[in-house]
């Protein structure tokens, strides 16, 4: 008889475990550089800055740089309603045929939608705007799917907030380079006042969006992908498209999603800043404004960024005092942005950067901006604390832009009239954010990350009948190194 099985056994004991090799198991594997998920975050950044990089740069200018908002509002309102539809069914689609195609279908749009532009400033075409439109929204929704799933799902869970940093640092830089060859096209005398920003500005966009493309096919399936800790990239899609939509159906049936679809809908639906700038700004303050502004965004993703990894604090902590981070910064941005525009509402300033008063106006859209860019990282990070499983974070990164596309949508619809002051969108919109804050915090007040299970920070407990083994962190991470199933899904 043995002793009672009542002792820690070593994993290596148990024959239902995957056996070890010594000649090969205890060889580190070398890494390839282009299966990094270094590398992996550059090609999605690069993506990033040059399809929905550069197409924010144009919209930062206003009204996609013409003279009025009312034709890119309804283009936009298309773009945004199609990339709903796609995001929310990107995930299966994604699951089908890979993420890499996937990425690289929704990068072709984008040229697509500036050409469109690029006719009607020179030519007044307007049918291919909306056959921009019409693409661009489909793009977009495969993009963002992919992009938020790749951003979360590829990087070790230690370093999510690093990586997601340096994908919004890639695709912020696109407005940033935008914003400056926009300006170096749009500084003269000339372009004090109102009006639309020259041809040439679109045929240098065009160029660099058509490059997203042949970059998008440099992306590594998640299954090549190779962490640093040695850990794969878990992935369980389902079988058939069938099971992809009702695996869907069932994500967006839970409890959390429901209660977040406010903060969903709020997080982007502010789109009046691009009818603010083309109301208020000449059309080199827009684009003065386009360029400076991303720095605040960079900021605000950098100081979020820096937070949600921060190792002082368990990751609840992080998510809960984050969220307050966010709410209070959306009082701030909110409260001074109506009080500057009932003071335009009743002066209808037409302002360049040379004039008394563009400071305060450029800081109404400079903390939308900030306050929005917070939240959308805060948001990103509360999901893929919510799952270890990359096709499980494709269906929730679809739900989030699906539904925050959406928004858009309506908002872009809303702000094609002129209303009084903009008095409409902004009520909208402050409503929207305050119904949002009671039931997000029921969901982070509820959250369990996954990264920490609720019984023993540094182990994991099996019964196989009477016998009781525990798995370490490190012995996860060995198993992880191998190549079977049970060694991939044990983490």
């Amino acid at each position: 008889m043995s002793d009672p099985i009542n002792t820690k056994v070593a994993v290596t004991s148990d024959a239902s475990l995957p056996s070890r090799n010594p000649s090969t198991d205890d060889v580190p594997i070398k890494r390839k550089w282009y299966r990094t998920t270094f590398f992996n975050a550059f090609i999605i950044g690069s993506v990033g800055f040059t399809a929905p990089g550069l197409w924010n740069a144009l919209n930062q200018l206003g009204a996609g740089g013409a003279q009025e908002p009312f034709l890119i509002n309804a283009a936009n309102a298309l773009v945004f309603g199609l990339m709903g539809l796609f995001c929310l069914f990107g995930g299966p689609i994604a699951n089908r045929i890979g993420l890499a195609w996937t990425l690289v279908l929704g990068a072709v749009g984008y040229p697509i939608y500036s050409a469109g532009l690029y006719t009607n400033n020179r030519f007044g075409n307007i049918w291919f705007v909306l056959v921009g439109a019409v693409a661009c929204g489909i793009s977009a929704g495969l993009f963002w799917v992919s992009e938020g799933a790749v951003a979360l799902g590829y990087p070790e869970p230690g370093k999510r907030g690093k990586y997601m940093n340096i994908w919004l640092w890639f695709r912020t830089g696109g407005p940033l380079v935008g914003g400056a060859i926009v300006l170096a096209l749009n500084n003269d005398a000339a372009a004090k006042k109102k009006g639309a920003v020259g041809y040439q500005t679109y045929l240098v966009f065009i160029a660099l969006q058509c490059l997203s493309v042949p970059i998008a096919l440099a992306l590594s399936p998640p299954e090549k992908v190779q962490r640093s800790d040695g850990t794969k990239v878990i992935i369980r899609a389902e079988k058939s498209t069938r099971a992809e939509l009702r695996a869907l159906w069932e994500v967006s049936k839970r409890k959390e999603v429901l209660l977040l679809l406010p903060v969903f809908w709020a997080a982007y639906f502010n789109q009046y800043n691009g009818n603010f700038q083309a109301y208020y700004f000449g059309i080199r303050a827009r684009a003065l404004i386009g360029f400076v502004q991303n720095f605040g965004t960079l900021l605000s993703s950098q100081i979020m960024s820096m937070w949600l990894d921060s190792k002082r604090f368990p990751v609840k902590q992080r998510i809960t005092w984050g969220f307050y981070y966010v709410v209070v910064w959306h009082i701030i941005a909110w409260v001074y942005g109506w009080v500057i525009q009932e003071k335009y509402t009743r002066t209808k300033p037409a302002m360049d950067w040379e004039d008394e008063g563009f400071v305060e106006g450029f800081f109404v859209l400079l903390l939308w901006d900030f306050s929005r860019q917070a939240l959308q990282n805060w948001l990103y990070y509360l999901l893929a604390t919510k799952t270890d499983n990359i096709s499980e974070l494709t269906r929730f990164s679809g739900i989030l832009r699906g539904q925050e596309s959406f928004s858009q949508a309506v908002s872009f619809g809303l702000n094609t009239r002129k209303w009084k002051g903009g008095r409409v969108p902004l009520a909208v919109n402050t409503i929207l954010l305050g119904l949002a804050v009671y039931p997000t915090w029921l969901v982070v007040r509820d959250h369990v990350p996954v990264e920490a299970p609720s019984n023993e920070p540094n182990a994991i407990e099996e019964e196989a009948g009477d016998l009781k083994q525990v798995i370490t962190n490190e012995d996860k991470t060995n198993y992880a190194r191998g190549k079977t199933q049970a060694g991939r899904d044990a983490l």
